[in-house]
């Protein structure tokens, strides 16, 4: 993870869930929505995707959206299978849950890319929970939850990368 970050040569975060729909676009919404706040657009590029391609070209859930929006966060992915390229590509892959985390090192046939594929919750203030849960049955409640597990992880892995810029912010 270690690395510095430039205008020239950009970090690169995706967050990855299983649809691509709910947990990594809202992530992805969160984390950019920060960046965009503290003026650190030229310094990051922020994706998310998904292990099933159960959701290809769609975008976040509509309750994913609303609980978004009451907190000025738009959500602008649409869902995309996560590949094997995405592992040499991004510097940073953050999985919201034991069995995505899996899915990925899966694809990691060699280990080579062990470092850069961690849990989104490592972040977060209570590092022992390590899934972010799937709030896709768990009604409104379960939406918001999920919003502010991963604000809390977002603002402390920004607080992280930040200090990883080199140059004048």
């Amino acid at each position: 993870m270690k690395r510095t970050i430039t205008k020239e040569n950009p970090y690169k975060i995706c967050f990855v869930c299983l649809g691509n729909i709910c947990r990594s676009p809202t992530a992805e919404g969160i984390f950019q929505h920060l960046v965009n706040k503290r003026g650190l657009q030229p310094y990051f590029f922020v994706d998310s995707a998904g292990t099933s391609a159960y959701h290809i070209g769609e975008p976040a859930n509509s309750k994913s959206q609303w609980v978004a929006n009451q907190q000025g966060v738009k959500l602008h992915s649409k869902a995309r299978r996560f590949n094997a390229a995405d592992l040499e590509e991004f510097d940073l892959i953050l999985a919201m849950d034991s069995e995505n985390y899996t899915n990925i090192k899966r694809l990691d046939r060699d280990g080579l890319f062990t470092e850069k594929i961690k849990m989104m919750r490592e972040f977060g203030p209570q590092p022992d929970e390590m899934d972010v849960p799937d709030p896709y049955y768990g009604g409104m409640d379960g939406f918001q939850n999920v919003f502010d597990v991963l604000m809390r992880s977002s603002v402390n892995l920004l607080d992280e990368l930040e200090g990883m810029i080199e140059g004048e912010v």
